[in-house]
């Protein structure tokens, strides 16, 4: 009987967690490793790596140092596989401000690496209640429609990308389109 309860009692935490909360995927320790990790994709490159070998692993206590800098507010899994991510992260040295990122990964489930990252957008730098409003509504609309083309020309919302910076998801990076300045 005890086991009984014990178990309701579990079953009822588990369901009174949002679907959208990283929590529901993953504990705390996965949730971090995972961090980690958007930190190597998101964040500056770790001071002895290049855009070409930021992902390596000797990099990655580098990143964990930056860990409580990121937050990772939002987080849904479709039916495909794929992750749907609402990120909130430091803005260089200005400290007032935060910075939202939407997007999307695929993650080996066994090993719980990313297989594949992409940055749909960033908002502009913000203060951190802003962002996370304006976030949230983002990252909502983003999972519902699989992707925020209508939403890029609202500067307050969407800061990339732009016609200044697109994403490119082989380099997993922000570039200047064509070359161009």
């Amino acid at each position: 009987m005890k086991y009984y309860t014990i178990l309701i009692i579990l079953v009822l935490l588990n369901a009174c967690q949002s679907s959208d909360s990283p929590s529901y995927y993953f504990d705390t320790a996965k949730q971090d490793s995972l961090v980690v990790q958007m930190i190597a994709y998101i964040g500056p490159n770790a001071s002895q790596a290049t855009d070409s070998t930021r992902l390596n692993p000797e990099f990655k206590s580098e990143y964990a140092k930056s860990l409580p800098n990121y937050q990772l507010v939002k987080l849904v899994k479709n039916k495909e596989g794929k992750y749907f991510y609402f990120m909130i992260r430091p803005v260089a040295n200005l400290l007032q401000y935060r910075r939202g990122v939407i997007g999307s990964f695929l993650l080996d489930e066994k090993s719980g690496k990313i297989l594949s990252f992409k940055e749909e957008v960033n908002t502009p730098h913000l203060k951190e209640d802003v962002v996370k409003e304006r976030g949230e509504f983002l990252f909502r609309e983003y999972v519902t429609n699989g992707n925020l083309n209508e939403y890029l020309a609202m500067k307050d919302y969407v800061e990339w990308p732009d016609s200044s910076l697109k994403y490119n998801e082989h380099l997993n990076r922000w570039v200047i389109p064509n070359g161009k300045f």
